[in-house]
């Protein structure tokens, strides 16, 4: 077993955070540490969806014992995900900095279909296949996530605010539970169940699988109360309902099987699950371990081996928005050639991850084209800041926005411009690769035989171009002069010099 076999994920749910490390046999996982800690984070969410802050020191005071566990891993060996409670709260970008700090590795605050996705990929890759379609619900702490597929990739990803921890939370305040407010439950549960469950039901399942805390806690309590019953069915879940209810609380009840961990919140999984049940016909349903991690560990494994779902992502979004692949292919290729030239005289995090980022960002600079050829980048922007992009984070979502919006006209229009150098550089070469190819053809670019070059202490960058060249080629002359312009208007110097 050698270090650079080991491969670590970082579920930062919204009851619980676990840190699992497994050693990677030729993509068999086999576990070797695992840490789990109830952070209970959305129970930190106050009316404003602001996290307290009681709730953020639990969370970093975790995230410092897992950074401890994962001193000498490298980047590409870790992979942290967070889910709901980070996707709602208002004042997690103050809150991010610090707990990356203490966890010593970056964290990817995922969609709720990107959840969906991994969850799933963790479950059809740990579960024998049958060839049919099943049906796959995780109730987490502040969202249930909705899957149908039998092959490696899903056949519909879906994802509703409605958790554990939220509904516990929402319904049952201080523990007590009561057949009015726990029937407000299910019924709330099952009219946003109701928004999703024709699509579902169009696609069809041959069995259902439940995953995470909240199905494997009723499993439990289930098959202590009856050994010869190893699944989920309604009656059994409105039996144990009907005990809480009687006794007023989870824990009066003291139902065998469930942990003391899952004591505060179980009643609201088990509402949410009963409504899945009631909304969706489902008559029974087998528990699997498999979960986020899972999956998260499997797409690790698949971006090594050279499958990453995000290049089949950025092919299925040029399809679907009629992309001009050639002229984006020709883009990209000049876009890379750029960033190299603008970040060989610096070390840049991550060298490898920005080169895949400004190549995406050309693939897909034009797909607002399909909307409005007035302003696409603003639309191209928004398609990739808002819309589900499997593989992708939020963060890495946001950096692809950034970047097609930079590509033309105004660059004060960037927030985040002026602190974070590696984007501006991917903005920058984006632009110029983009003006170069305006004419849509395979003519002979300059910067295959110029120089460029970034002075990082002097905020400059300088571009050296054949004088012949620039003198046969006016139009671009005069819109290299243009950028220079709109660059010194954010305080940095782009100088172009005729040699």
């Amino acid at each position: 077993m050698t270090a650079q076999d080991m491969l670590a994920t970082v579920d930062l749910g919204s009851n619980s955070f676990r840190l699992q490390i497994c050693h990677n046999q030729n993509g068999n996982l086999q576990v070797v540490d695992s840490i789990k800690e109830m952070v209970r984070l959305a129970a930190g969410l106050d009316e404003q969806k602001n996290l307290d802050q009681a709730s953020q020191q639990r969370a970093l005071n975790c995230l410092a014992r897992f950074g401890e566990r994962l001193r000498g891993f490298d980047p590409d060996q870790v992979r942290a995900v967070a889910t709901n409670t980070f996707r709602v709260a208002k004042n997690i970008s103050q809150f991010i900095p610090q707990a990356e700090a203490k966890l010593g590795f970056p964290i990817n605050i995922i969609a709720g279909r990107e959840e969906a996705r991994l969850i799933y990929t963790g479950v059809v890759h740990t579960l024998p296949p049958k060839g049919e379609n099943m049906l796959v619900i995780d109730i987490g702490g502040g969202s249930t996530e909705f899957v149908i597929g039998h092959q490696l990739q899903p056949a519909i990803t879906e994802s509703l605010s409605l958790g554990c921890v939220s509904y516990s939370m929402r319904f049952f305040p201080r523990g007590k539970i009561n057949s009015k407010n726990f029937q407000a439950a299910v019924n709330n549960a099952r009219a946003e169940i109701q928004r999703i469950s024709v699509a579902l039901k169009s696609i069809g399942w041959n069995y259902a699988i439940g995953t995470s805390g909240s199905a494997r806690s009723i499993r439990d309590v289930i098959a202590a109360g009856d050994e010869s019953i190893d699944a989920i069915t309604a009656a059994q879940m409105h039996k144990i309902a009907n005990r809480i209810i009687t006794a007023g609380s989870t824990k009066k009840a003291k139902l065998e099987g469930l942990k003391s961990d899952r004591m505060e919140v179980f009643a609201g999984g088990l509402a949410v699950m009963i409504a899945a049940f009631a909304e969706l016909n489902i008559s029974e349903m087998t528990v699997t371990d498999a979960a986020l991690r899972d999956g998260v560990f499997y797409d690790m494994i698949g971006r090594q081996l050279g499958d990453d779902m995000r290049n089949q992502t950025i092919a299925d979004f040029q399809k679907r928005y009629h992309v001009d692949v050639i002229q984006a292919e020709r883009v990209a290729s000049q876009t890379q050639m750029i960033f190299s030239h603008l970040t060989a005289s610096i070390t840049p995090d991550h060298p490898e991850q920005w080169q895949q980022y400004v190549r995406w960002a050309a693939l897909l600079h034009e797909i607002g084209l399909d909307i409005s050829h007035t302003g696409f980048h603003k639309h191209a922007a928004y398609i990739l800041d808002q819309a589900d992009m499997p593989g992708f984070s939020r963060k890495e979502q946001h950096i692809l926005a950034a970047m097609v919006l930079g590509q033309r006209g105004d660059l004060r229009k960037i927030v985040e411009f002026s602190q974070q150098e590696m984007l501006w550089l991917g903005i920058l070469s984006l632009r110029l690769a983009a003006l170069f190819c305006r004419a849509r053809q395979d003519i002979q670019i300059p910067v295959n035989h110029c120089d460029i070059h970034y002075h990082k202490s002097a905020k400059q960058l300088v571009i050296n171009i054949g004088a012949e060249w620039l003198k046969h080629n006016p139009l671009t002359a005069s819109a290299l002069l243009q950028e220079s312009t709109l660059w010194h208007k954010i305080g940095l110097q782009l100088e172009i010099k005729a040699i």
